[in-house]
């Protein structure tokens, strides 16, 4: 019985960080139609932000884990960078396909970009420790405090955006936009603007997932984005992308057939068990587990 439930706090734990990436990638989606794959590679900018700022932090007395406020800003910027410099025109004159190959081009020119950084390179870097080990124990369960901080921020980031999305200003706006653009700019919504304090918002959480990973797995890579960035998809696609606790339902449902795979069946076959749930779930319910079936209109 110990060892299910140690498999459920892993999935749970994995869930979670893939509940924030998946964050990220459903609000682009939500609001401007495109699956951004650079998303995943905002990650491993901001573990890389946390690893060089780290020591920085610690010199002036504070906990490590303050470093991902850096890595929140660095992110937001390389976010809104992405968006007006690579996704805005495609948006004015290119096409959806034009759109997604540009996403994947941002994607692979991020990580060759920290390859070609001296300070980077291509090997892994080790980080320190993020939050002070330990745990506690309920019988004979082990519950770590960073798995128990990392279940709890995707939770309340989860309702926290929720909450703004629907009862604030600028979360109004964004739903205007993802409904009807040109309706949106009729009730003086500035379109342009909203969007990029969209990306802001996504990249900056890509940011948290990075901390919340690395207190995990102290180790960092450039095709780290990548990795964890297709898991992420595959849980906003499950969980109905667009849809913000589908995002979060979606990553924890990812995790835990992914943790649960591991235990009882085989390491290897983790990610192969990840897709086809995904199969089986888009073949039952193409529009994801909470999204709705809208028909087209001809």
């Amino acid at each position: 019985m110990s060892t299910f439930i140690q498999t459920v706090i892993v999935g749970l734990r994995l869930g979670s960080v893939y509940a924030l990436i998946a964050l990220g990638y459903t609000m682009v989606y939500g609001i401007i139609r495109l699956i951004n794959f650079a998303h995943g590679d905002f990650i491993m900018v901001g573990g890389y932000t946390i690893i060089f700022t780290v020591p920085l932090v610690l010199a002036l007395g504070l906990p490590a884990w303050a470093a991902v406020l850096a890595a929140v800003a660095v992110c937001a910027l390389v976010g809104m960078g992405t968006e007006i410099i690579a996704y805005r025109p495609v948006r004015k004159k290119g096409t959806n396909m034009s759109a997604l190959i540009t996403a994947i081009a941002m994607s692979l020119f991020l990580e060759n970009l920290a390859q070609a950084i001296p300070a980077i390179g291509p090997n892994p870097k080790v980080a320190d420790q993020i939050f002070t080990a330990g745990g506690f124990k309920i019988g004979s369960v082990t519950f770590e405090y960073t798995t128990v901080i990392t279940i709890v921020i995707s939770a309340v980031i989860m309702i926290v955006l929720y909450m703004f999305t629907q009862k604030t200003r600028l979360g109004r706006a964004m739903r205007c936009v993802s409904e009807d653009k040109s309706a949106a700019t009729l009730m003086g919504i500035n379109v342009n603007h909203t969007i990029i304090l969209t990306f802001a918002i996504g990249s900056a959480l890509a940011a948290v997932a990075a901390l919340m990973y690395m207190a995990q797995y102290p180790r960092i890579y450039t095709t780290l984005g990548s990795d964890l960035g297709i898991k992420a998809f595959v849980s906003a696609v499950l969980g109905g992308i667009g849809i913000i606790p589908g995002a979060v339902l979606g990553g924890f449902v990812v995790g835990l057939f992914e943790s649960f795979t591991t235990s009882y069946i085989s390491s290897s076959l983790a990610d192969a068990v990840v897709f086809l749930i995904l199969i089986v779930v888009l073949l039952l319910k193409p529009a994801g587990i909470m999204g709705k079936n809208v028909g087209e209109k001809v």
